[in-house]
């Protein structure tokens, strides 16, 4: 069983940066992938990027690409979303997720097999 927690959401102004980290517990959970998504009021949620295990391979939405950067430190068992330039639509509760299977970057919430709580990111405008 591996347990997520997200950390670092706020109220932030268009153009501003925030950082969020997601701390995992359990076994072998840095040998996983994870991913972020989001939701906001309404909407389904979406997938924001995902990193392999080793953190060398990362794969972004086209709506975050440029803004957006993933990155962990298996060490601390912390992955982190660093995100610049945010936008009032960037406003949402942002999950991280992990996903066991080996192999290409998934992109699907229904892949994913451990999910946070969520932290919640608004972007005033």
């Amino acid at each position: 069983q591996v347990q997520l927690v997200e950390s670092g959401g706020g109220l932030v102004q268009a153009g501003g940066s925030l950082r969020l980290s997601c701390a995992a517990s359990g076994r072998a959970a840095s040998s996983y992938a994870m991913a972020w998504f989001r939701q906001a009021p309404g909407m389904s949620r979406e997938f924001v990027g995902s990193i392999s295990w080793r953190g060398d391979s990362t794969y972004y939405a086209d709506s975050v690409k440029g803004r957006f950067t993933i990155s962990r430190d298996n060490a601390k068992n912390t992955v982190y979303l660093q995100m610049n330039s945010l936008k009032p639509e960037d406003t949402a509760v942002y999950y991280c997720a992990a996903d066991r299977t080996y192999g290409a970057l998934r992109i699907n919430s229904y892949d994913m097999d451990y999910w946070g709580k969520g932290t919640l990111v608004t972007v005033s405008s």
